[in-house]
């Protein structure tokens, strides 16, 4: 276990963040705070990404599927990702996402609701084209605030080594 990650895992508030090796296969984490979604947020973002009916307007929105203004998807996704770039799993400045494995919406988010993400790596690997990166897979989980899974995603991240890892390896 690296110096910079604490006995729980997490790494403190004063990081830089972590390493390729300070990733293991079971690492917990969770967003350090929540993020509250309003109408008006809801609206924003679908008139300028997802104008459809029950993103943009109540009353429409009551008589589709959804039963009511509801987050877009994609509204619930970037919220899920501020949430993972600001949590304790310590990305910061030395990971860049590669691909969504997957992604899959459980339940509509609407106004009124608070979010928190939690997640664990699931898998580590070196790269096998770059001597300075490694592979990190991970789990997360978006919850509301009575907590009702409302997004479950599979990150696939490069993240860069140490620097006496990349030159010894």
């Amino acid at each position: 276990m690296s110096s910079d990650v604490a006995g729980d895992g997490s790494v403190p508030a004063a990081s830089a963040g972590r390493y390729f090796e300070d990733f293991s296969v079971g690492l917990a984490f969770r967003s350090k705070g929540t993020v509250g979604v309003t109408a008006e947020r809801i609206k924003s973002f679908a008139e300028e990404f997802d104008p459809q009916p029950f993103h943009l307007d109540d009353a429409a929105a009551r008589e589709t599927l959804l039963g009511g203004l509801s987050a877009s998807g994609w509204h619930t996704a970037a919220v899920a990702m501020r949430l993972i770039v600001d949590s304790d799993l310590g990305l910061s400045g030395h990971g860049a996402g590669v691909e969504i494995e997957s992604m899959r919406w459980r339940r509509p988010v609407q106004a009124g609701d608070t979010l928190r993400v939690e997640g664990t790596v699931i898998e580590t690997r070196a790269s096998r084209s770059h001597a300075d990166r490694g592979i990190v897979k991970f789990r997360a989980v978006a919850t509301n605030q009575k907590n009702e899974v409302v997004l479950e995603a599979t990150h696939v991240m490069v993240v860069r080594r140490r620097k006496s890892a990349s030159l010894s390896g």
